[in-house]
């Protein structure tokens, strides 16, 4: 019997044992399959370091997850995916790793698959095969089940470190310049309607949690998320609303929209959108044209420029209007676009903060601020500087607000 076949028939034995015994502590859990590893493996098939390693894969398939455990525990660890049983890929310090570890059997996989969703109260099966959805971390998960991912189901986790991050973090990360975080500071006190923008992986989620550190204490902020991941833990007066999916026995789902037309009666001085992707767009510039100034969203882009295009695509999702109705909506529900990248050294880093400053012509009009300007590599590392390339022009708020001229 090889340790494949062991290990299959020591995690039966030890799972008959829980069913039998649902209050089996950690520890005796653990001592469980040490027990029944011992027991089975009389001729010393496996070194006692192998036996623990066993053991512990084991407890942590049982209680934590599984395979997986020590990916998430690894504090460097930064992306997880999974490729079916067979192939596990990490991503650590912006470098993609195959993992050495695999799981036994599709069954192993879908019930990790279902740990997943029942801890976060979500549901996933053939009927609703792709899931988004988190861990009590708030790591953002999405789950694709076979046969749509042809290779086996698909899982893809991404991981956010436990402590929120901060301006003064991305500082020494030299994702922005100390300029540029004081006049961030002032955009947002003076309730500027900020949109951050970005491709896959460039920090928006992150960035948006270090912007609201700079929102003043006395407010009462709302946040609207598909998978709650935001950690806004210096805001005392906070309201987290997650969408709900559809369930068993007529369990209708809530969507961002009904989220965002229900915060609109719960007094809130600011909304926080984590992500629009569709339709939900109308709402999120209903909101901001409608007395929620300082509302801050994110959105998948390229560009500040090409952010303006999605926009325009997602409101007509939601709303048959003229174009120009919807670039005017655009134009006065959002005052500034930040827009983050992903550098080839695998630094992420504020790239631009434009101002939508009117229309002319139909069109939206943008006016840059500041611009990142690469200026030479050093040790494999991009180097630059932030270029101020205009002034604000819309000044009312910042007057308002008290920061003069």
């Amino acid at each position: 019997m090889d340790d494949r076949e062991l290990y299959l028939r020591v995690k039966e034995t030890v799972l008959g044992q829980m069913d039998f015994n649902r209050e089996l502590s950690d520890g005796e859990v653990v001592e469980c399959i040490e027990k029944e590893l011992a027991r089975e493996d009389k001729g010393s098939i496996l070194s006692f370091e192998k036996r623990k390693s066993n053991a512990k894969t084991m407890f942590h398939s049982f209680r934590k997850f599984g395979v997986l455990q020590e990916l998430l525990e690894d504090e460097e660890v930064t992306e997880i995916m999974v490729n079916g049983v067979e192939k596990i890929f990490y991503e650590k310090n912006g470098e993609l790793y195959p993992y050495h570890k695999h799981f036994s059997d599709q069954e192993e996989l879908a019930d990790l698959i279902q740990t997943i969703c029942a801890g976060a109260n979500r549901m996933v099966n053939e009927a609703s095969p792709i899931v988004d959805t988190r861990l009590p971390e708030g790591f953002r998960v999405n789950i694709v089940l076979s046969p749509l991912s042809l290779d086996g189901s698909a899982v893809s986790i991404r991981k956010f470190p436990k402590t929120p991050m901060s301006m003064e973090r991305l500082l020494e990360y030299q994702s922005l310049s100390q300029e540029i975080v004081k006049f961030l500071e002032k955009l947002v006190k003076a309730g500027y309607n900020i949109f951050v923008s970005g491709g896959t992986g460039t920090g928006k989620t992150t960035f948006l949690n270090a912007l609201s550190e700079f929102i003043p204490k006395d407010e009462r902020v709302i946040t609207i998320e598909d998978s709650a991941e935001l950690q806004l833990n210096k805001i005392s007066n906070l309201v987290r609303l997650e969408t709900r999916q559809a369930g068993f026995e007529g369990v209708k789902p809530i969507e961002i929209r009904d989220l965002i037309r229900t915060a609109l009666r719960m007094r809130g001085d600011r909304l926080i959108v984590g992500e629009c992707r569709g339709a939900e767009a109308v709402d999120l510039l209903s909101a901001n044209n409608t007395g929620h100034s300082g509302s801050l969203g994110t959105g998948h882009a390229n560009s500040a420029k090409d952010m303006l295009s999605r926009l325009e695509t997602m409101v007509l999702m939601g709303m048959d209007i003229p174009v120009t109705a919807v670039r005017a909506q655009i134009c006065s529900g959002i005052d500034i676009i930040i827009h983050l990248g992903r550098l080839r050294d695998k630094s992420r880093k504020l790239l631009e903060i434009t101002e939508l400053s009117g229309m002319c012509g139909g069109e939206i009009k943008l006016h840059p601020l500041y611009r990142f300007k690469e200026t030479g590599e050093r040790e494999g590392r991009i180097q630059g500087i932030w270029i101020k390339e205009g002034e604000l022009l819309h000044r009312e708020k910042w007057e308002n607000a008290g920061f003069g001229h």
